[in-house]
């Protein structure tokens, strides 16, 4: 006879399901821990993350054009002495102020300090230590519109007035200068100007004179050292844009010198620095004396 879900022996009848019931489900969770401890732990699953919005791309701000007025930059490109823009600029070399050359010989005959800053240059020989500023004369050319062509103009009006030749350098930069200023004027297109440039080259080659067109000087060397010996042909004649670096290179080869610095090269019993022009030292040196340019050589001296 089955007894009731309520009577003892239903009650007893029942157990045994439960127990292995608890057992398997004891059995489970005990596997189940094995497992999660025997698993590596890179296997284990991470949080959830979340993807994160997309961020709208940031716009790169967009390069404003300034335009600068000309006035704004007088000041770096005009002559202090004069108040006019640079020409043949001229930089000391102490300071790096930046002067017209004739402006600043004219203010070193007689002051050794800087028109600007008052430092001194040198106590006896102040114009060794100025040079000419190719860069800052091709800026100033750049930035002031056609005072490249005027400048020419003048120096060939004064040639003309003096009734002197033009020197061939002064043509040569005028017919540059318009090329840079206008390179397609007359509607010409890049490959005339590219024909006609092979062209202007290969009649450069053709025409090359080695500066015999140019303005010529002569000049007289002698030897002002007995630990040197005299010239055989003390008698030249160049270019007035050779510079005294070049005469100083032309000695030390005939004298068979080791260095062209060993020397010093004066007029007036005043030494001249490397990078004047013959024409700078005979504008400057030899203005109202006839030629030819007196010019003495001897071993470099120490200037304390």
């Amino acid at each position: 006879m089955r007894g009731a879900p309520d009577s003892p022996l239903g009650s007893v009848r029942a157990f045994p399901p439960l127990c292995f019931k608890l057992r398997t489900g004891f059995f489970l969770l005990l596997l189940e821990g094995t497992r999660r401890e025997r698993r590596p732990p890179h296997s284990r699953r991470c949080p959830r993350v979340r993807p994160a919005r997309p961020q709208p791309r940031r716009q790169k701000p967009k390069m404003l054009t300034r335009k600068i007025k000309l006035w704004d930059i007088n000041a770096h490109i005009t002559c202090r002495l004069c108040s006019g823009y640079l020409i043949d600029a001229t930089t000391v070399t102490e300071c790096l102020h930046t002067f017209c050359r004739s402006c600043l010989v004219k203010y070193l005959e007689e002051n050794n300090t800087c028109p600007t800053c008052r430092i001194v240059i040198h106590q006896s020989h102040p114009l060794q230590y100025i040079g000419h500023d190719r860069t800052m004369q091709d800026i100033v050319y750049k930035l002031v519109p056609g005072l490249q062509e005027a400048e020419m103009r003048k120096q060939r009006e004064f040639y003309h007035k003096l009734g002197m030749e033009v020197p061939g350098d002064i043509k040569g930069e005028t017919c540059s200068a318009k090329q840079h200023l206008d390179p397609h004027r007359n509607g010409e297109t890049k490959a005339d100007d590219s024909s006609n440039k092979e062209a202007a080259e290969e009649k450069q080659e053709e025409d090359n004179d080695y500066h015999r067109s140019d303005e010529q000087v002569s000049i007289c060397l002698e030897c002002n050292s007995s630990k040197l010996r005299g010239l055989k042909r003390k008698w030249i004649r160049c270019s007035a844009q050779a510079t005294v670096l070049h005469l100083k290179k032309f000695i030390a080869k005939k004298l068979n010198l080791s260095s062209f610095n060993e020397l010093d090269i004066l007029c007036n019993e005043e030494i001249l620095g490397k990078d004047h022009t013959l024409k700078f030292v005979v504008v400057t040196r030899w203005r109202f004396k006839k030629a030819p340019l007196l010019l003495h050589y001897r071993p470099k001296m120490d200037l304390l």
